[in-house]
């Protein structure tokens, strides 16, 4: 009798202290906390000779900045710095290359109806700097944009040779001599694809920041043949980069339409012109970042649970 007594004092006990309730089943509601889906972030390179320099400033910014693209795409000089930091190379690596880079390292003069600039030492270059690695075993995704000599197509090296790629996507026409890739022979990619934002947006990037280092053909423009190339360089692609651009999240144009095309003398500047308008846009690519976290958040958003 005393232990029932003893029970049924316990048992009130905690109703009155837990609000037991024998005759329903009590459930706990647990919302899972949603990590939304990180952006695949792309780097679309333009090209421009020297002037890609300001590639390098870019990419430091970006950088410093916490903001890593995964995918790299490249138009003659983009390719070139592309190529590189996708390999694996520091923003502070590109630049000490940059640096000491002199022009007998790339530069194969040669006599010839097709052009005067070879190409292989270009080619030879690349694949020193980043231990002679095939595209396909870069840490970052990569695509070179040449164009098919024979076509006039696009062409989109992801696999192989990678100063081979590069050395097609430079190939200025009457300049460089045509590169010649497993049969076919291979011009500068600006001709066809002069910022790959496209390339970029093929390869499943969320959010595409476009470099533009391109320059406005200029009236009255010196008939010496250095003057001759400037003017090349800066019509080739003209009637494509608006339609690269609209594609593009973010895009980023260095002040460097006043260098030319061959100054290696003025690699310093371009840096330094590359990191100052890639601060400018600082805030719009963080802006994006935190629009795209905050769609993605919502689409995975759970249901609320019935109970």
């Amino acid at each position: 009798m005393q232990n029932l007594v003893k029970f049924s004092i316990a048992s009130v006990l905690c109703f009155a202290i837990t609000g037991c309730d024998f005759g329903k089943k009590s459930s706990t509601v647990v919302t899972p906390t949603v990590k939304p889906r990180q952006p695949v972030i792309a780097l679309a390179l333009g090209g421009g000779g020297a002037k890609g320099f300001a590639h390098i400033g870019v990419i430091k910014v970006l950088e410093s900045h916490g903001i890593k693209p995964q995918i790299v795409t490249g138009t003659s000089a983009g390719s070139f710095v592309g190529s590189l930091y996708a390999s694996g190379k520091t923003p502070y690596q590109l630049q000490e290359i940059a640096l000491k880079l002199e022009e007998s390292d790339i530069r194969d003069l040669t006599v010839s109806r097709q052009g005067f600039v070879i190409g292989q030492k270009l080619q030879d270059f690349v694949n020193r700097q980043i231990g002679n690695k095939p595209i396909e075993k870069f840490p970052k995704r990569f695509i070179a944009v040449a164009t098919a000599l024979d076509s006039g197509k696009k062409t989109e090296f992801n696999r192989g040779n990678a100063g081979q790629a590069v050395r097609a996507s430079c190939s200025i026409p009457n300049v460089f001599i045509p590169a010649t890739i497993a049969g076919k022979q291979y011009i500068d990619g600006g001709l066809v694809s002069p910022i790959p934002v496209e390339t970029a947006r093929k390869m499943g990037a969320d959010i595409v920041i476009a470099v533009d280092i391109s320059a406005r053909p200029k009236s009255g423009q010196s008939t010496n043949l250095w003057g001759l190339l400037d003017q090349t360089i800066n019509i080739m692609g003209q009637s494509s980069i608006q339609y690269e651009l609209k594609q593009a999240d973010i895009v980023i144009k260095p002040a460097v339409g006043h260098l030319g095309v061959l100054d290696l003398k003025a690699r310093n500047q371009s840096i330094l012109a590359g990191e100052q308008a890639a601060q400018q846009q600082i805030p719009q690519i963080k802006k994006k970042l935190a629009e795209f976290a905050k769609s993605t958040r919502a689409l995975q958003a759970p249901a609320k649970a019935q109970i």
